[in-house]
């Protein structure tokens, strides 16, 4: 069942280096808040996965926490390149980068995969590319029962799972809106579990349309974190801040510049706010 703790002592006691750690949020609802926690808290040799690394893992890789990355596209939505992702890649800064390259088709599939306990998923997928050439994790079978050519890839099983979410009850079940991405599946496939949310309520409404509710059993630790998905939005709370987007073209590419952005905005913040 889920226990509410502060974000500081939920990623504390759920989140270890080395761990495979998925921070997911389909285009808003980005956990922001609990990824600068990890970069406070310097946990290191992460295999970080996420369906689409924008900002949020260009600043966890630029500050040492990765080793992997497992991932089907990356990039500043609307504006460009990683930097601090391309340079971890093409000059080892500030430590060398693993990636493994998928489909968004791919992964949520591979969550869906690890949801249900399978070793991994089976879709059409990947006809006409390349892709499997410089991934090994990229298979063909036959199925059996119709001669169909299918993709394989190995069902996605993080450590920890990390996701923000607009409410919490006082019971711990949580619920989701919006765009809900594959917060579901990441939640039911990870070991462990942390979600953010903007406040808590008695009683989480039903999931109705574009909602999901996440039962408390299946949630190890909340934390109340409002704003805690900025830049990104929040669905009915506050508005993607799409000038910072544009902003950290400029930041990531000078290592300096970087460095002083995170001393001052995610190591110098006061731990009674976190």
């Amino acid at each position: 069942m889920s226990m509410f703790l502060s974000l500081k002592d939920a990623v504390a006691r759920f989140v270890r280096s080395g761990d495979r750690v998925a921070l997911e949020g389909f285009t808003h609802l980005i956990p922001f808040a609990a990824g600068h926690e990890i970069i406070r808290q310097r946990l290191t040799d992460l295999t970080l996965i996420r369906m689409t690394p924008d900002l949020l893992y260009d600043q966890m890789i630029g500050s040492g926490c990765a080793k992997k990355l497992i991932f089907s596209w990356g990039g500043n939505p609307g504006v460009g390149s990683l930097h601090r992702l391309r340079e971890a890649v093409e000059k080892q800064w500030p430590a060398p980068l693993e990636i493994e390259e998928h489909s968004h088709s791919a992964m949520a599939h591979a969550y869906a995969a690890g949801a249900a306990g399978m070793p991994a998923a089976f879709f059409r997928g990947y006809r006409g590319s390349d892709l499997a050439k410089v991934n090994p994790n990229i298979r063909f079978i036959t199925c059996p029962f119709t001669g169909e050519s299918l993709a394989a890839v190995p069902a996605l099983r993080p450590d920890v799972g990390i996701v923000h979410a607009q409410q919490a009850d006082r019971d711990g079940n949580v619920r989701v809106s919006g765009i809900v991405g594959v917060q579901k599946e990441v939640v039911l496939a990870s070991a462990r579990v942390i979600v953010t949310v903007e406040e808590v309520v008695d009683r989480v409404a039903d999931g109705g349309s574009n909602a999901v509710v996440l039962p408390s059993w299946t949630i190890d630790a909340i934390a109340v974190v409002p704003g805690g998905a900025r830049p990104s939005y929040a669905h009915g709370y506050y508005q993607r801040d799409n000038a910072f987007y544009v902003a950290w073209d400029a930041i990531s590419r000078d290592r300096d510049a970087f460095r002083q952005w995170i001393d001052t905005h995610v190591h110098g913040v006061a731990a009674e706010v976190r």
